[in-house]
């Protein structure tokens, strides 16, 4: 047919991708800072994202652990110390202070619920030494889990491909738009693109509990998941309009979940009235003030809709 649009050309479709990653990093890069340490270990670096023009940063607990000193440089090379103002192992997380009077320019936390597995991702950091270096790749999965330095999974992590190295640690993993998506916090030695970041939904819940409190008090309920679509016939079933739960994976023996009859396999559905798309919704839920506090957990299990009375205890 004359008159059937082109197809576009290999050549377009790199320009538009290229536009992309340009216009994310130039976005996003200035808000970007290298992080150096010195302490009882020695010396180390790493990378953080300035969230406020105050000078709030986020970074990895994992950079900053064993600190006595911590001096940030940013992209155009500006230098000053820093404090640490909280630290959650948990989720190797880190909040730092900097010691500076001057505005900073500060990245936008985007929304990490609406990510889409093979969506564009790009991450800014220091790999290696070498600051304000720019990989991209693609969001390769979601709700992944890694065990942490205390041995508590640090749940719901993006996987992506974009390449990061030593140094990376606690920058920046932004969307097209220039919006952080997540916090670099590990790759896997020996694969390849296999690279991991904190969401941007759970550095924003940390973010206010150690500006708050100076650390995260949580409650726990002893379980492991992550997100799974709700079978349709179920939904269905059972009236349920979310299109995600949480899938449970581990139970600890003799834990609050265990106690209160949950299982492995579980879909939970919701708690304490709250519905529960995935490990997001249950972190935010699971705060200091549920401690104690007795709750109804809704689980789908084999088809059927179950009712559970769960107290979670403090962590």
């Amino acid at each position: 047919m004359l008159d059937a649009p082109l197809a576009p050309q290999d050549s377009d479709l790199l320009d538009a991708y290229s536009t992309a990653v340009t216009q994310a990093a130039a976005r996003a890069a200035p808000s970007v800072v290298h992080v150096a340490i010195e302490g009882a270990r020695g010396r180390g670096s790493g990378s953080g994202v300035v969230v406020t023009p105050d000078g709030l940063v986020l970074t990895n607990s994992h950079v900053v652990a064993g600190a006595s000193r911590i001096a940030l440089t940013t992209t155009e090379g500006a230098r000053f110390a820093a404090r640490l103002l909280g630290d959650d192992p948990d989720t190797d997380l880190a909040l730092l202070r900097a010691e500076t009077q001057a505005a900073l320019p500060a990245a936008e936390l985007g929304d990490s619920a609406a990510l889409r597995v093979g969506q564009v991702a790009v991450a800014i950091g220091n790999p290696l030494g070498f600051s304000s270096t720019v990989t991209a790749g693609v969001v390769s999965a979601l709700g992944r889990s890694l065990a942490g330095r205390g041995g508590r999974p640090i749940e719901d992590l993006i996987q992506t491909d974009a390449a990061l190295n030593p140094g990376n640690s606690g920058g920046a993993l932004v969307d097209t738009q220039g919006r952080v998506i997540g916090i670099s916090t590990a790759m896997i030695g020996g694969a390849q693109g296999l690279c991991f970041a904190v969401t941007a939904n759970t550095a924003r819940l940390v973010l206010g509990q150690l500006v708050r409190f100076g650390r995260v008090r949580r409650a726990v309920l002893g379980l492991t998941g992550q997100r799974e679509a709700v079978p349709r016939r179920f939904a269905r079933a059972h009236g349920l309009a979310q299109a995600t739960a949480l899938l449970l994976g581990e139970v600890v023996k003799g834990g609050p979940a265990d106690r209160a009859g949950l299982e492995h396999g579980d879909l939970l559905v919701a708690i304490g009235g709250q519905v529960v798309a995935g490990v997001d919704d249950l972190l935010r839920w699971l705060t200091g003030e549920r401690v104690g506090a007795t709750a109804e957990a809704v689980v789908l299990r084999r088809g059927d809709l179950r009712r559970l009375l769960v107290v979670p205890a403090e962590r």
